[in-house]
């Protein structure tokens, strides 16, 4: 059974991840008073940088984005066959350090900034993916993902710190505001696409379809809090996309300073004080 589940999510993903995309995009337009794109505008923009030149300024630069893209990829896969949530948390950052890695070698101010951010990023998000995997193993006993879905119960009922605290740090997964340092995907923010400036055709194809395959990881770690009903997990899971878009659009970017102290402070705070309880009751 999981290896028919592996085979869906590795050829469903990207058909997932690009629709959340393109429902990302008009959602937005519309709370924004434009009508917007199609929803399969993500399908051609990406079709089209797979026809496009690729340029780059060191050739080592792409092989560093490929890895992120396996290693994004592997994640999500070692999720879906029901591995160990610790090992796939240092396989999400394994790859997050390929991308930077990417950034650096571009050499462009704007990447290399965007690189620096996307490093900060990665700081500020790990203690809230740590709290998630300590709280499911503290309630469940175990870190296979097959045993945390199979728990009888829904473990937001004794997990709502550690569930609050991976909510504050999903704008930085999904790259919104107020925590979209590293890649600027608003116009008139200063550092045109960050991290990505110096990457084209297929390689910022191949950045485009990773970041799908990753959104789609993290919905399924929403899931998991929830996976006592499929349905409401689900609900939940597409709820908790929906709110992105409003926060994104309701926010100002921050600076890199309370970025890193705000995530911190509530992964220490809510996740913290939910496995104090944990501990406490035994």
């Amino acid at each position: 059974m999981s290896i028919k589940i592996l085979l869906s999510y590795l050829v469903l993903a990207p058909i997932v991840g690009g629709l959340l995309a393109g429902l990302d995009r008009r959602v937005t337009a519309r709370m924004q008073n434009r009508i917007g794109p199609p929803i399969l505008q993500p399908f051609y923009d990406v079709l089209k940088l797979f026809k496009k030149e690729t340029l780059v300024v060191r050739p080592s630069q792409t092989l560093y984005i490929e890895f992120f893209f396996v290693l994004t990829v592997f994640t999500g896969a070692l999720f879906f066959a029901g591995g160990d949530l610790l090992l796939i948390i240092f396989a999400l950052t394994l790859a997050g350090v390929f991308f930077v890695l990417g950034g650096f070698k571009a050499s462009s101010p704007y990447s290399v900034i965007g690189a620096h951010r996307e490093a900060l990023q990665m700081m500020s998000y790990e203690p809230a993916l740590m709290m998630v995997a300590v709280g499911m193993y503290m309630v469940t006993k175990s870190f296979q993902i097959t045993d945390i879905i199979h728990y009888p119960k829904s473990l937001i009922m004794v997990l709502p710190g550690v569930f609050l605290a991976f909510f504050f740090i999903l704008p930085i997964k999904f790259r919104k505001s107020p925590f979209d340092l590293s890649t600027s995907h608003h116009a008139h923010q200063e550092l045109v696409k960050g991290i990505t400036t110096e990457f084209s055709g297929k390689t910022l194809a191949i950045i485009e379809m990773a970041h799908w395959y990753e959104n789609v990881f993290v919905l399924a770690i929403v899931y998991l809090f929830f996976a006592s009903n499929v349905w409401v997990g689900l609900s939940v899971s597409l709820l908790v996309f929906l709110s992105q878009m409003l926060i994104d659009n309701a926010t100002a970017r921050v600076r890199w300073q309370a970025l890193v102290a705000s995530s911190w402070l509530v992964a220490l705070v809510l996740g913290g004080a939910n496995i104090i309880y944990l501990m406490i009751r035994g």
